[in-house]
């Protein structure tokens, strides 16, 4: 079972291979995010291994049969019991290297802090979303890490971890209506609810509020939780992702609300970082 290294925000590591497949590498420790099979919302790094290109990293898994599964093909939950997990490097070209070779990885940094700052910027949208949607509910329901009503939880549809930014869809249909949501109202006051979320973002930046990523072990499929020590209090999220440090390494957060039919929200999260 591959070893990760990239929580801790490391970008390069000396590995051993451990399996050579025809079109990637599996080595015993890695600083390299894979995609989620099961959530692909941030993309894997790129980088390099021992010289050679590394265009993707993405899960790998095989169970009794002893069959590599790599990415979306594998056919079991993360994590499944029986199951070996790993990362794979997903090369240009066909593997150089062979089992037991010592190999030199480097992730490309500079894409990693793109991706974290998205990252980051869409878990606090989020939060702040929530925020500003808690006077649209009329019924309990469950809560976010800061108190208010979880709309995230109840409504995100899809996610996805841009460089600098992210972007998230929300379904507003009969089963939010039916947990007490004005949905119509949510739709009439977006502009006022993209201001509101804003002014929080940027307050929330301002803070400098430092972001962590606490694990439970060193194995891809360890739970890994992000918390950012916010001045409304702690706000933790499971998360398989990659972070800044802080919430003033994100320089300025803005989003955009739009409708683009009656039952659905998407929000436009984007990152204008000091570089």
């Amino acid at each position: 079972m591959t070893r990760v290294t990239f929580a801790s925000g490391s970008a390069a590591e000396t590995a051993r291979v451990l399996h050579v497949l025809p079109e990637a590498v599996i080595t015993d420790v890695t600083p390299f995010h894979p995609v989620d099979h099961t959530w692909p919302d941030q993309p894997g790094d790129t980088g390099t291994l021992s010289g050679s290109a590394v265009h993707n990293t993405v899960m790998a898994a095989r169970g009794e049969e002893g069959t590599w599964h790599l990415g979306s093909s594998i056919p079991v939950k993360r994590g499944t019991e029986g199951w070996e997990w790993a990362v794979a490097h997903v090369l240009d070209a066909a593997p150089v290297v062979t089992e037991g070779d010592a190999v030199q990885l480097e992730v490309d940094t500079e894409r990693r802090d793109a991706l974290s700052a998205g990252h980051t910027a869409c878990h606090l949208a989020s939060l702040a979303l929530d925020a500003a949607l808690a006077e649209f509910w009329s019924k309990e329901t469950r809560s976010d890490p800061l108190g208010n009503p979880d709309f995230e939880s109840a409504a995100n549809q899809t996610s996805f971890i841009e460089l600098d930014g992210a972007a998230d869809e929300y379904r507003m249909g009969k089963s939010l209506r039916k947990k007490g949501v004005d949905v119509a109202g949510i739709v009439e006051a977006l502009p006022t609810i993209a201001d509101a979320v804003n002014a929080q973002l940027a307050d929330w930046v301002a803070a400098d509020a430092p972001v962590r990523i606490e694990a439970e072990g060193d194995t891809i499929t360890d739970m890994r939780r992000w918390v950012c020590d916010l001045p409304e209090g702690s706000a933790s999220f499971p998360c398989g992702g990659t972070h800044v440090t802080s919430t003033g390494a994100l320089g300025a957060v803005t989003v955009t609300l739009e409708a683009p039919d009656p039952q659905t929200l998407v929000m436009r999260t984007s990152v204008s970082r000091d570089r």
